[in-house]
C-alpha cells in the first residue's frame, strides 16, 4: 500500500490568521477573510507541496465562532472529516493551533475555541500541537513577549497543554517562518486524535465525544444565562408594576420575549444538531458497511481466481501426464519392432 500524503490540520478562532498561514506555507490561493463575516466555513486542502523531500498537505479548519455556521454544524463537519481520515488509515503528525499575540486578552470566544480544540485532541496527542502565535507585527515586540510569556503560564490558558508537550512558535508572515514551524512536526510520531478515537474505535455517535460535551455545556451555560436574565426580568417587570411604570413594564415584556424567543432556537439548534449528527452517524455506518463488501467481494474473486490457477494447473499436469505415457507406449512399440529385425540380421 502507497504511504500516505502527510496532513498537518491547522485550526484556531475565526481570524487568526489561518488561512493565510496555510496559503504561505504552500503557495495556496485559498480564500483569506477581510471582513466581518468568516471566509472558512468549510474545510479546505491546501495545494500539495514538497517539504523537506515529502509531498505535504494542510487542512485548513473553520473556528468554532463561525459568522455562517453554528457551532454544532462546525464540530459535526470536522467530526466527520476526522473520522473519515482515520477510517483511511491517516493519522497526524502536527495539529497547528494558531492565536493572535495581538490580542488584548483572550476573550470568551477565543478560550471557547481552545477548549473545544483541547477535546478534540486529548491529552494522548497533544505533544503533536504546535501553538502559534502570530500577527507579531500588530504589537510592540516587549508587548507581544509579555503576552506570550502570560498565555504560556497561566493555568486557564495554554500552560496545561504545553505541560502535556505542546509546543509554542511564533509565526512571522513568512515562507521560512511556516516552514520552521512545519519542520518542527514532521518527524512526530502520528497520533489519532482522541474524537477520532471515540467515533472510529470506540463507535460513538458525534453527539457522544467528549467535545460535544463541550459544546453541550456551552449551550447549558447559555441557557442557564438566559434563565437567569428571565428571572431578572421577571423581577423587574414586578418592581415596574407596582411603580406603575407602565411603559417600563411593556419594555421589559418585550425584553423578556425576546430572550424567551432566543431559548427557543437555542433549543432548536440543539435538537437540529441531534438530527443531523444521527444521519451524519448513519452515513458513516453505511460507508463503512460498502467498504467491508467491497473488501469481501475482493477477497472472493481473489480466492475464484486462485481455485481457477490451480484447476488449470492440475489440467496441464494430466495432460502432461497423458502425454508422457503416449509417448512411452510408442517407444514400447518402436522397441517390439526393432527386436525381430535385429534377431534376422544375426541368423544371416
Amino acid at each position: 500500500m502507497p504511504a500516505l500524503t502527510p496532513r498537518y490540520r491547522v485550526m484556531g478562532p475565526t481570524g487568526s490568521g489561518k488561512t493565510s498561514f496555510v496559503n504561505v506555507a504552500s503557495g495556496s490561493s485559498l480564500v483569506v477573510g477581510g471582513g466581518l463575516r468568516s471566509c472558512t466555513s468549510q474545510i479546505q486542502l491546501s495545494s500539495p507541496f514538497i517539504l523537506n523531500g515529502r509531498n505535504v498537505t494542510l487542512v485548513d479548519t473553520p473556528g468554532f465562532d463561525d459568522t455562517q455556521r453554528s457551532d454544532t454544524e462546525i464540530l459535526n463537519s470536522i467530526a466527520s472529516h476526522l473520522a473519515s481520515t482515520y477510517q483511511a488509515g491517516q493519522k497526524l503528525s502536527g495539529i497547528l493551533y494558531l492565536h493572535r499575540i495581538s490580542d488584548f486578552r483572550m476573550g470568551g470566544i477565543s478560550t471557547k475555541n481552545f477548549r473545544m480544540f483541547r477535546e478534540l485532541c486529548g491529552d494522548s496527542s497533544l505533544k503533536n500541537v504546535v501553538i502559534v502565535t502570530n500577527m507579531w507585527g500588530e504589537v510592540a515586540h516587549q508587548l507581544g513577549e509579555e503576552r506570550e510569556t502570560e498565555l504560556a503560564g497561566q493555568d486557564f490558558l495554554f500552560r496545561p497543554v504545553l505541560a502535556k508537550g505542546a509546543r509554542m512558535m511564533r509565526h512571522n508572515n513568512t515562507h521560512q517562518s511556516a516552514k520552521d514551524i512545519l519542520q518542527s512536526v514532521m518527524e512526530n510520531a502520528p497520533q489519532a486524535l482522541r474524537i477520532q478515537k471515540e467515533i472510529v474505535d470506540e463507535g460513538k455517535t458525534v453527539s457522544q465525544t467528549a467535545a460535544a460535551a463541550e459544546a453541550e455545556r456551552e449551550l447549558r451555560e447559555q441557557q442557564e444565562r438566559h434563565r437567569q436574565d428571565i428571572l431578572r426580568i421577571q423581577r423587574e417587570r414586578e418592581e415596574a408594576i407596582r411603580a406603575q411604570e407602565e411603559k417600563a413594564r411593556r419594555e421589559k415584556e418585550a425584553e423578556e420575549a425576546r430572550i424567551r424567543a432566543e431559548l427557543a432556537e437555542a433549543q432548536r439548534r440543539r435538537e437540529e444538531l441531534e438530527c443531523q449528527m444521527r444521519e451524519e452517524q448513519a452515513r458513516l455506518e453505511q460507508r463503512m458497511r460498502e467498504e467491508r463488501e467491497a473488501a469481501e467481494r475482493r477477497a472472493a474473486a481473489e480466492a475464484a481466481e486462485r481455485e481457477r490457477q490451480v484447476a488449470e494447473a492440475h489440467a496441464r499436469i494430466l495432460q502432461a501426464q497423458a502425454a508422457a505415457e503416449h509417448e512411452g507406449m510408442r517407444l514400447q512399440e518402436e522397441m517390439r519392432r526393432f527386436r525381430p529385425l535385429r534377431g534376422r540380421r544375426m541368423r544371416v
